[in-house]
This record gives C-alpha cells, sequence and structure tokens, in this order.
C-alpha cells in the first residue's frame, strides 16, 4: 500500500481553476520534490494532503484510507503529516522549547516531561539545542525554521510536507535548513517538497515533478530530468533558474 495516492485532485479558488486532475502516487520514504514557476499550484497541491486546503473533487488517500472521510479527525491526521512553512509560524510569546512542546501536550497528550525530552533531542538533531530557553525574536531566521522542523518531527509524523521552507532566508542561511532536510530524507522519511532549490532536488529526491497551470506536465528521477526534461516548459524553466 502506498503512503499517499492522489485521484484526479481538482481545486478552483472561485472561477480560477488551480489544480487540474493531479494523479500522484508517493511511496513511503519518498522523497518527492514539485518545482513550477509561481502559480502554477505547488503549494496548493501539497496544502490539499493534509486538509490544510480543501479540495472540490478527486480523492486522496493517506495509508489506504480517504482523508475526507467521516471518521477521519483532521487534526489527528495533520499530527501524521507534518507541515512547514514558507514563514516560520512561530509563537513570539513562548520560547523554542514551549513551541516545540506545544502541540505533542495538547493534540498527543504527551505528558510535559517526556515532551520536553523529545524537544531537546530533536533540538540537538537540528543543531540548536542552545537556543532551547530564547524566544523567536533572538533566533536567525534560519535558526527558526529549524525550530519548526523541529516542532513539526515533535509530533511524530510519518509524512513531511515542505512549502518553499527556504524563500524567506538570507542566502547564507538556506544551507543551515537544507542540511537538516537532507538528513531526513537519508533517514527515510517520506517528504513532499516545495522548492527552487535543484541544488538539494539533485542531490535526494527520488522523483521531481514540474508543475504549471495547475497540471503535472513531466515527472522523473532528478538526473533524467536536469539532463533531459521532455516537456518544452520544463526546459524553459529550468534554463532561467539553473
Amino acid at each position: 500500500m502506498s503512503m499517499i495516492e492522489i485521484q484526479k485532485l481538482q481545486k478552483w479558488y472561485g472561477d480560477f481553476h488551480v489544480l487540474r486532475g493531479i494523479d500522484e502516487t508517493v511511496e513511503k520514504g519518498e522523497v518527492l520534490v514539485i518545482c513550477g514557476p509561481s502559480g502554477s499550484g505547488k503549494s496548493t497541491f501539497i496544502r490539499c494532503v493534509n486538509r490544510l486546503e480543501e479540495y472540490q473533487q478527486g480523492t486522496i488517500l493517506f495509508e489506504g484510507k480517504d482523508i475526507h472521510d467521516k471518521s477521519v479527525d483532521v487534526n489527528a491526521l495533520r499530527a501524521e503529516i507534518g507541515i512547514v512553512f514558507q514563514q516560520f509560524n512561530l509563537y513570539p510569546h513562548l520560547t523554542v522549547l514551549k513551541n516545540v512542546t506545544l502541540a505533542p501536550i495538547k493534540v498527543r497528550g504527551m505528558a510535559r516531561d517526556e515532551a520536553e525530552t523529545v524537544a531537546l533531542a530533536l533540538l540537538e538533531r537540528v543543531g540548536i539545542h542552545d537556543q532551547a530557553h530564547k524566544y523567536p525574536a533572538e533566533l536567525s531566521g534560519g535558526q527558526q525554521q529549524r525550530v519548526a522542523i523541529a516542532r513539526a518531527l515533535a509530533m511524530k509524523p510519518k509524512v513531511m510536507l515542505f512549502d518553499e521552507p527556504t524563500s524567506a532566508l538570507d542566502p547564507e542561511m538556506i544551507n543551515e535548513v537544507l542540511t537538516v532536510m537532507k538528513d531526513l530524507a537519508r533517514e527515510g522519511m517520506t517528504m513532499l517538497c516545495v522548492t527552487h532549490e535543484m541544488g538539494f532536488a539533485r542531490e535526494v529526491a527520488d522523483r521531481v515533478i514540474f508543475m504549471d497551470g495547475g497540471v503535472v506536465l513531466e515527472q522523473a528521477p532528478p538526473d533524467v530530468f536536469f539532463s533531459n526534461p521532455r516537456h518544452e516548459r520544463a526546459r524553459a524553466f529550468l534554463k532561467e533558474i539553473l
């Protein structure tokens, strides 16, 4: 059974048809990179996977179950499918440690001591263990994004979604975040990553899909996609950003 199956996914914003019949399957442990020009539907696509965006037609199955089944608890679904956003979305009035422990305590029902132990281990894993008692405003952008990743991992998700996680960062901070993402990929985390970081895609993606106009125009392993893209629009996109 595949981790995620997406069948004939259709999404509109009013009259704007943003997703036009997406069919994709993501296997356990697969790293899928989604690229394409702005406005192509990439972020909307991954946000549908954990119901941050609702869609009008089609089906999304997570571990074989329709995520819109009446029995599905949306909060429980989002605990299993974590997401890291372009903006860090940390709570400014909470310390780093409290940002990471809040959801495991409130949603997972984890004891505070256990949640703090998990959080400190994750902060060490992403290289900011020494920042645990600081507030977000005291951290750099790269550090804040690593806190956001640790916060998502604290829920012990089965899938991680990344929605352009480096696009709001200064260039020198991008590698901090990409290093954490590469480590997750090597450890076998199932990942769907919307990104323009093509070096990351070359290094760790199992598959790259190229979207434009709400349609998947091309998908291939990274060596094939970057060396010999078939679709003219994909070739133009790569020429522009590489």
